[in-house]
């Protein structure tokens, strides 16, 4: 293993090099916060952009939404990017920001524990321990590829790879390909892999509901507006944000909001379907909304071709050469992509994380589900934020604009600690509860609870612990400067300060 120098001591410990961690580097640099250090286990930045490399791979978010406010890209060629854009604009940005020589790649966190006496984060990874008084996460909900719980999938012989883990240098054409699962990436795979594959089989368990993609190339004066003319993508911008906010009533107050996009949807499966039958097998038994709702213009197309098959039958197990279903028929396949999503509602970085009394997040969290106070500090943690932490996803936006949130929210809290003295901050119990109780109580009433679905978004509590119930300009709002009366804070001669005196 190569060795990979790294400094003993920082201010602030980033863990993750995805939208999250580049934009809190270049954020803390620019406000005078330059004593940082971020590790990633990739060999650059880019997070999911830089993992997900699939056939197809691209953003379900319009381009000129799925970037960062403080630094427009003008090279978007198309209205929602593909995967190799996206990474070269967060290559691009990072170069440009100056930032990347407090960035160390291949470095992976093996635990992190706060010692109370010292005030400070003890970092373990694989290559050295680092202290920090700072701990912020920002590894992500889609980093940790989840694989299905089927039995024998380890005896099969052929080739077997998850969908983030896409292996390139195996040739899928002309084989017999299987593709287990149905949402966001396996619809833009599918298309994909049925243009190469001899014959694709598609493992479907709930059908989703996928709406057309209104996606189109840029024109050439577009393109140049972009570039020479900022308010002019600005004004993209905002409109393509505020249009995005017109769906959240839909999903948060009432379902029936959402009609127009569910007629959208099945005029989308009856232009890209022929068969009746096959028809019947994608419609969704389940409102609009209360799963991800997916964006493709092939997908259905594929599903309709003579040799893509779909397989609504259980899988009951895999064997060395093919996959058979609960009603016991065996279809052989050469290869299976796993398209089973990720662990979301499971952060894998909870288990490496203990905070004040040595329990890990994931033990904070096992009886409850996730939770946090603005969906960025935890109760018993100390000195410790998350970025895209426990409802703080979105089912209709940009998690840029979320993520943008939070970084001003740890600014924030950074700048009034080095104002006042002040050597750690962490959430009261009381303001957590109060905080969750309210999103809790708001999502009752929304389609991700009412819709008649089981999804990604609910823990095994059966709470919705992923999402976000509001529009995001309230969450920005809330989150806007870091609010200390919430706080248990000390002052760096470790005398408690009253709450009453850091307001």
């Amino acid at each position: 293993m190569t060795s990979i120098s790294l400094p003993e001591r920082v201010r602030v410990f980033v863990v993750g090099a995805g939208f999250a961690g580049l934009g809190t580097a270049i954020k803390l640099d620019e406000h005078g916060f330059g004593d940082f250090l971020v590790v990633d286990k990739g060999q650059s930045v880019g997070g999911t952009w830089r993992d997900n490399t699939y056939p197809g791979a691209a953003c379900d978010v319009p381009s000129q939404l799925y970037s960062f406010s403080f630094a427009p890209n003008p090279d978007w060629s198309r209205s929602f990017s593909p995967q190799p854009e996206i990474q070269a604009y967060l290559e691009r940005t990072a170069r440009e920001a100056g930032v990347l020589d407090r960035f160390r790649f291949g470095v992976t966190v093996e635990d992190a524990a706060w010692d109370e006496e010292e005030r400070v984060w003890h970092i373990g990874t694989d290559h050295g321990e680092v202290l920090a008084d700072i701990l912020v996460t920002g590894s992500g909900g889609l980093s940790e590829p989840k694989l299905p719980d089927i039995a024998g999938i380890d005896s099969f012989a052929g080739e077997i790879f998850h969908s983030a883990r896409w292996n390139h240098d195996y040739d899928l054409t002309g084989k017999r390909v299987a593709v287990i699962g149905t949402g966001a990436s396996a619809i833009q795979i599918v298309p994909e892999v049925a243009k190469q594959a001899a014959h694709l089989d598609v493992y479907q368990r709930t059908a989703p509901w996928v709406m057309p993609r209104g996606d189109r190339p840029y024109k050439a004066i577009e393109r140049f507006a972009f570039r020479h003319l900022p308010l002019v993508q600005k004004a993209y911008r905002t409109g393509i944000y505020w249009g995005r906010e017109c769906f959240v009533p839909g999903f948060t107050i009432n379902p029936r909001l959402a009609v127009p996009a569910k007629k959208l949807a099945l005029q989308n499966i009856e232009r890209g379907i022929s068969d009746p039958e096959l028809r019947k097998a994608v419609t969704p038994h389940f409102q609009i909304g209360c799963k991800r709702i997916l964006i493709s213009n092939d997908y259905y197309p594929a599903l309709d071709s003579d040799h893509v098959d779909l397989v609504t039958d259980g899988i009951r197990e895999i064997t060395p050469t093919g996959i058979v279903t609960a009603d016991g028929t065996v279809r052989e396949v050469d290869a299976i992509v796993v398209a089973t999503g990720f662990y979301t509602t499971e952060q894998p970085i909870a288990e490496h994380v203990k905070g004040r009394d040595g329990r890990t997040l994931a033990d904070a969290w096992r009886e409850t589900g996730m939770a946090a106070y603005k969906g960025t500090t935890i109760a018993g943690f100390p000195n410790l934020f998350q970025i895209v932490g426990p409802n703080t996803g979105l089912g209709h936006s940009s998690m840029v604009f979320i993520i943008e949130s939070q970084i001003a929210y740890i600014r924030s809290a950074l700048q009034q600690m080095g104002e006042r003295g002040i050597a750690t901050v962490e959430p009261t119990q009381q303001a957590q509860d109060a905080w969750n109780d309210d999103v809790q109580r708001r999502m009752k009433r929304t389609v991700w609870s009412t819709g008649g679905c089981a999804s990604w978004y609910i823990d095994s509590h059966g709470r919705n612990t992923t999402l976000w119930p509001r529009t995001t300009f309230a969450f920005r709002g809330l989150l806007r400067s870091f609010d200390l009366d919430q706080y248990v804070v000390t002052r760096r001669t470790a005398t408690p300060i009253p709450q009453e005196n850091v307001a």
